[in-house]
C-alpha cells in the first residue's frame, strides 16, 4: 500500500527548485487555486489538495506531491536531485559561516528552511568540508 504524501505549497516547490509563488503558478494554470491561492473543489476532487484551518490563522492547505509533481513537470519542472539540493545547501551554509556584510540572515536562521530529511547528510558534508557550522534543529514534537 502507498502513502500518500502531502506537503505545503512551499515545500513542494523547494523539490523543484522552484519558489511557492511560482509552484503556485503551474497549479493556478490547472485552475487548481482561487484568487486568493486556497485550492479550488476542482484541485480537491483530483485528489491534488486537501485544505486545512488551523485555529484562527489562516489555513495550511497541503497538495499532493505525486499528482501535483505531475503537472509542474507538464510546465517543464523536473525535481531537483537530492544530492543536489544537497551540495546547494552545504554551499549556503558554509558561505553564510564565512560571513559578509552585505548579509543580514544568519546561517541558523537560513537553516530553517532546510527540509528535516536533509539535515544528517547537510551536518555530514559540512563537517567533511571543515565547516564548523551545524545544523541544530530539532523536530518539533506533538503530543498524542
Amino acid at each position: 500500500m502507498t502513502t500518500t504524501q502531502w506537503l505545503t505549497l512551499s515545500d513542494l516547490g523547494r523539490r523543484f527548485g522552484l519558489s511557492a509563488r511560482h509552484c503556485g503558478h503551474a497549479l493556478d494554470h490547472e485552475g487548481w487555486r482561487d484568487h486568493n491561492g486556497h485550492p479550488t473543489q476542482a484541485a480537491i476532487t483530483a485528489g491534488a489538495a486537501q485544505r486545512h484551518n488551523r485555529y484562527q490563522h489562516g489555513t495550511s492547505n497541503r497538495w499532493n506531491v505525486e499528482i501535483c509533481a505531475a503537472v509542474l513537470s507538464k510546465h517543464g519542472n523536473h525535481p531537483i536531485h537530492r544530492s543536489e539540493q544537497i551540495s546547494q545547501w552545504v554551499t549556503l551554509l558554509e558561505a553564510m559561516e564565512e560571513g559578509s556584510a552585505s548579509v543580514s540572515t544568519s546561517p541558523d536562521q537560513m537553516a530553517e528552511d532546510l527540509p528535516f530529511d536533509l539535515i544528517e547528510e547537510v551536518n555530514h558534508q559540512l563537517s567533511h568540508r571543515g565547516c564548523r557550522f551545524q545544523v541544530q534543529r530539532f523536530e518539533e514534537c506533538t503530543s498524542p
